[in-house]
C-alpha cells in the first residue's frame, strides 16, 4: 500500500490507490475512461469504501449559482478523485483538479490515469492561500 504519513488521511489516499492498481494490473490500458469509472467501483466497493459516483456539486462564483460539475468519485466523504484515460497526464489535468477542490470546498484530492502502461496517479491538495498585506 502506497502511504506516506506527511500526507493528509494518506491511509484512505493509499487504499484509493491500491484499488486503482489493481484494477490497472488487471485491465492495463487501452480501454475507455467509463471502463475504468465502472471497475474501480467495483473494487472500491469490494475493499469497503463508501463512495458516490459521478457526484455532481454546485459550481460558485462568488455567492452565485454558476453550474454543476460532477466529478467522477467522491470518497467517504473526504476526498475526490477524477480519473482519466490518456496517454500522459498534463498540467491541465492537474489544474483542473485543483479547480474541483478550490470549487468544492475540499482538501485532498486524486488524479488517477489509467491511460499509460503504467498507472500514473498524483494525490492534489488544495493550495494553501498566502495572506500577504
Amino acid at each position: 500500500m502506497i502511504i506516506k504519513n506527511e500526507y493528509p488521511l494518506s491511509d484512505l489516499t493509499g487504499k484509493i490507490i491500491g484499488c486503482a492498481l489493481e484494477v490497472h494490473k488487471l485491465l492495463g490500458n487501452g480501454f475507455q475512461e467509463v471502463i475504468y469509472q465502472r471497475a474501480l467501483g467495483v473494487e472500491m466497493r469490494l475493499q469497503g469504501l463508501g463512495f458516490s459516483r459521478e457526484h455532481e456539486m454546485d459550481i460558485f462564483y462568488k455567492t452565485e449559482n454558476i453550474g454543476r460539475r460532477r466529478v467522477d468519485f467522491f470518497i467517504e466523504g473526504q476526498i475526490m478523485v477524477e480519473i482519466k484515460a490518456i496517454t500522459q497526464l498534463e498540467d491541465v489535468h492537474l489544474a483542473q483538479a485543483i479547480n474541483y477542490l478550490e470549487a468544492y470546498g475540499l482538501d485532498i484530492g486524486l488524479l488517477i490515469n489509467f491511460g499509460n502502461t503504467s498507472l500514473q496517479f498524483k494525490r492534489v491538495m488544495k493550495p494553501k492561500k498566502n495572506n500577504k498585506s
